[in-house]
């Protein structure tokens, strides 16, 4: 049974018990009445949250204000979760579990290591030393290292990209921060987006759904401590 109905209804048969009862009458109905008024002033204050009721102001200030409500669920969200530091340490973490298992083979493989060595050798021809080793036919000495060239350049290749610095570089730079302030604007607009769907009645039944199980003990309590001020300020009135 609902927590505020049944106050309510406890409160009423304790009344009802205190116009029979052969003793005590005056502190029963006491407690009765002080925690009937405790507990439909709580539940009608309840009430007014949620609902409109004619010639009350301030009521129905849930769907009245329903656009602040918008506005306050975007901040919370926006300014608790999704920050540009929050962004940023997710991505990070994404960033470094990736890089570490990253198979850099597949691109190093599909590297021209021919005209790599073509332009190692033209390079070397270039420079100072360029005519003292045409002398000796350098071109054509230079081919058999070819294939040695190609193995030891893979393998340098391989190792820069399992080495720290080269990690700590591409964890750095894989996300960079423009891409975070992407994510953060695309999130902003698909909350706006699901906001603007919102009307003042679904504000309401979300808001009430989150917090009803909790208001129903205010009333609870206002029917509690109702009683206990009727019981006391019975004995306060006879003295």
């Amino acid at each position: 049974m609902n927590k505020s109905l049944l106050t309510n209804i406890v409160a009423a048969a304790v009344i009802v018990g205190g116009y029979f009862s052969p003793q005590y009458q005056e502190q029963i109905l006491s407690v009765g009445f002080f925690a009937l008024s405790g507990a439909i002033t709580n539940w009608l204050a309840i009430y007014m949250l949620f609902e409109r009721v004619p010639f009350l102001y301030g009521s129905g200030v849930v769907p009245n204000r329903f656009e602040e409500f918008k506005g306050g669920i975007k901040h919370l969200v926006m300014s608790e979760f999704f920050t540009d530091e929050n962004v940023d340490m997710f991505f990070k973490g994404q960033s470094e579990s990736t890089a570490a298992h990253i198979n850099f083979e597949p691109v190093i493989d599909a590297i021209d290591f021919n005209e790599m060595f073509d332009r190692f050798v033209e390079i070397t021809l270039d420079s100072k030393v360029g005519n003292v080793l045409s002398i000796v036919g350098a071109k054509t000495a230079f081919e058999p290292i070819r294939p040695v060239f190609r193995k030891k350049t893979k393998r340098l290749l391989l190792d820069m990209t399992h080495s720290q610095a080269f990690l700590s570089a591409l964890e750095d730079n894989i996300l960079p921060s423009h891409v975070s302030q992407e994510v953060i604007s695309k999130i902003e607009e698909i909350i706006d987006q699901r906001l603007e769907q919102l009307t003042p009645v679904m504000v309401k039944d979300i808001i009430q759904t989150m917090i009803r199980e909790h208001l129903g003990w205010l009333v609870v309590w206002g029917g509690v401590f109702g009683g206990l001020i009727g019981l006391v300020m019975s004995y306060t009135v006879k003295l």
